[in-house]
């Protein structure tokens, strides 16, 4: 199969590099003016192994099977240029954080060709075609209608440390995700700490855990099936060293991804009439910290 990543940093490498790896044919979109100067290989660094592997590079997506769509919710629009026509992509695979981008991707290519998904890890681009998984753990969590598609791509992936579930309910597969990211994300910026801090703070991990569940009740009022308590536990069970990218952003100047991971959150809870004061003082300090128009 003939795959495209739209969005080489940090997932997009991952997912570039364990796909090559594989044998699958990749090809990692640039923008046009980094093109010349962007790596025929790329590296890939992680707990299990280090290896380089050969991709193609092009600055618009051309004819593939799937399209994995893996830039940040604050550059999604940017990145839809590189389509030239969507009748030159079979699939489009979004791994972004929130919930909003899908019904703005089947507005534009149609409903059947986008294939919900999530990816939940921690890795980071370190430099052009380099890239580095910080997590052992990487859950890739795919649309059970994917299945024909992608059955033996998720197959292979598998060997390369990913757990890939199929899931068929697009609710659940969605807000089970931001369940997990919200308050970690909201937490670990707010606080300005890594994960291991915040659990380890009396303070920090009651917002935390009170932020998990609120977001579980309005997952819950939206139609998701999701465990809080698992949630919890999985949270608390995290890396110690692990720092969002959330927090890595607003530490490094650039900007957050607030709206795409909270503001489903604080949308919902509104429209179901549902409490959020936890997730709401989370974002609040976040949205001061990172001197956004509250949201």
């Amino acid at each position: 199969m003939k795959h495209a990543i739209l969005g080489p940093g940090g997932v997009g490498g991952l997912m570039g590099a364990c796909l090559a790896k594989t044998g699958a044919a990749v090809t990692m979109v640039v923008r046009p003016e980094a093109l010349e100067q962007y790596p025929r290989q790329i590296k890939l660094e992680s707990p299990f192994d280090n290896f380089t592997v050969q991709i193609e590079r092009s600055s618009q997506v051309p004819a593939v099977d799937v399209l994995w769509i893996t830039v940040k919710a604050t550059q999604l629009e940017t990145a839809l240029r590189s389509i030239p026509t969507a009748d030159s992509v079979a699939a489009i695979v979004p791994l972004l954080n929130g919930l909003d981008h899908i019904s703005l991707l089947r507005s534009r290519y149609g409903v059947e060709r986008v294939l919900p998904a999530t990816i939940a890890v921690e890795s980071e681009r370190v430099a052009p075609g380099h890239f580095v998984r910080r997590s052992p753990f990487c859950r890739l969590s795919v649309i059970g209608l994917a299945k024909s598609l992608l059955g033996q791509t998720l197959e292979r992936l598998q060997t390369m440390h990913f757990t890939c579930p199929l899931v068929d309910d697009e609710a659940t597969l969605l807000w089970s995700k931001l369940a997990f990211l919200a308050p970690i994300a909201l937490a670990t910026t707010a606080s300005g700490a890594p994960v291991g801090e915040v659990v380890a703070s009396e303070h920090w991990r009651h917002r935390l855990e009170s932020c998990v569940r609120e977001v579980c009740a309005v997952a819950t009022a939206d139609g998701a099936q999701v465990d809080t308590e698992r949630g919890i536990a999985g949270l608390v069970g995290l890396p110690a060293g692990m720092r969002s990218s959330m927090q890595k952003d607003v530490e490094q100047g650039n900007p957050p991804e607030l709206d795409a991971i909270a503001g489903p959150i604080l949308r919902a809870a509104k429209r179901y009439g549902i409490p959020i004061s936890a997730t709401q003082s989370l974002v609040d300090a976040v949205t001061e910290k990172a001197g956004l128009p509250r949201i």
